[in-house]
């Protein structure tokens, strides 16, 4: 449909200093970049569990004044010994001033006997740390070890880590965090305890997990100690290539990456460029697989151009508006398209039913990857990690909405791209029956 996010990507905070001033005893794996400078704390600050977007909310004064306050208490709490960062197990979380979208953290800890303590992701709650011994603790867990996303819901994938791979109380233990959009794996000691769970939003569990945000560490009564803060960032390529292999298996290729054999529909308005799908400049028309689907699963690549516009066909009769004809047509759609937008008219929403999330997809000219989920009457729509959307069209039961779309409760189509006369490329198309 012609329409356009508004929402713009929050730029991340600046770099720390290089690896090359740091001490001696910091030494920074290749690729990685020091989160503690092996001087002093200038590059933190305290905050709690509270949700970060309140900080980001205040004024620039605000949060320089809030910030300077916070480091007051940072100082009474806080303190360095060498290449080691020590908490006396109370006041305000170590946070850092740089935010980070898809990451790699590296990091060791230690702590006390009692423990409990963690480590904020996105400042999000957390990755659970705690006293494995501590009869206190099983009722929550505890006696299963450390590492798990212990703020997941109840049986959700992730709360509880896979395996207890900690050390003795006293002993130094090792986390590698690996976090793409949600998705969250995490090795403790190099045993892995989670495995590409979602991790969710603890401040609401209706919404994704921020986009972006700061690591925390928190402290929770017992003393912990903290070295080898280290963080790589994840390039959008290597983003892409992680959830690709981590995502389940069965799915077919829906094109050779050649021409468009398997297709039909608005075949001449589309052509292939480096291997992709891409839609004519001042063309559009549906594109569709010869091939009907009842529940299925999809998976793709898809760049946008500038104000770029197009959709997916989802369950598609093979004539008529996928948008209105079909079960519906997810929203493809640059950020930044002029005019005012209906919450539904965003990226990856069932356009004129039911609004997705906003601020995940990437800028103009960036590779997005997304898995859409169909069964039944749900859609599920995950966008480089983040799931924006997941409904069930048969709660859509305003009178107007459902006249307006009279093939949404249909239990089989084509899938296909909805082109909107912009230059908008689809590429590794795979699919998956799940009937």
């Amino acid at each position: 449909m012609v329409t356009r996010s508004v929402m713009i990507l929050a730029v991340l905070s600046c770099l720390l200093a290089p690896a090359a001033d740091l001490p001696a005893e910091i030494k920074a794996p290749k690729g990685f970049t020091s989160l503690f400078n092996g001087k002093d704390l200038s590059n933190w600050y305290g905050w709690s569990t509270k949700n970060p977007e309140i900080l980001q909310k205040m004024s620039a004064a605000e949060q320089k004044a809030y910030k300077a306050k916070s480091r007051e208490d940072i100082a009474k709490h806080w303190s360095i010994d060498g290449d080691v960062i020590v908490n006396d197990g109370h006041g305000l979380y170590l946070t850092t001033e740089r935010e980070f979208a898809n990451y790699e953290l590296l990091i060791d800890y230690k702590t006390v006997p009692k423990a409990d303590s963690g480590i904020y992701l996105k400042g999000n709650p957390q990755v659970q740390i705690w006293d494995y011994t501590d009869p206190n603790t099983f009722r929550n867990g505890g006696d299963k070890g450390s590492g798990g996303l212990w703020n997941n819901s109840k049986g959700a994938k992730g709360k509880d880590p896979l395996v207890l791979a900690d050390k003795k109380i006293g002993k130094w233990n090792s986390f590698r965090i690996v976090q793409i959009g949600a998705r969250t794996s995490v090795w403790l000691n190099k045993k892995l305890v989670v495995d590409h769970a979602v991790m969710e939003n603890y401040f609401d569990r209706k919404r994704p997990l921020f986009h972006h945000g700061p690591i925390q560490l928190q402290t929770h009564g017992g003393e912990i100690s903290w070295r080898n803060i280290f963080v790589r960032e994840i390039s959008n390529e290597e983003a892409n290539k992680i959830l690709r292999k981590k995502s389940s298996g069965g799915f077919k290729s829906a094109f050779n990456g050649k021409d468009l054999t398997g297709w039909a529909g608005a075949i001449d308005n589309y052509e292939i460029v480096d291997g992709a799908i891409r839609c004519k400049k001042g063309k559009g028309g549906n594109l569709y697989t010869k091939e009907e689907y009842g529940d299925f699963a999809v998976r793709l690549e898809i760049k946008l151009p500038k104000a770029g516009n197009n959709g997916l066909a989802i369950r598609y009769p093979g004539k008529g508006n996928p948008a209105y004809d079909g079960m519906c047509e997810l929203q493809v759609l640059d950020t930044g398209y002029p005019g005012k937008l209906a919450p539904y008219q965003f990226h990856g929403s069932a356009y004129g039913m039911v609004p997705a999330a906003q601020g995940y997809l990437r800028a103009a000219g960036e590779w997005n990857y997304q898995e859409v989920t169909v069964k039944g009457s749900t859609i599920k729509v995950e966008l480089n990690g983040s799931i924006i959307l997941n409904t069930d069209l048969s709660k859509v039961t305003d009178a107007k909405t459902v006249k307006r779309h009279p093939g949404k409760d249909l239990p089989k189509g084509y899938f296909g791209f909805a082109g909107h006369n912009d230059p908008v490329m689809f590429r590794n198309i795979e699919i998956k029956r799940l009937d």
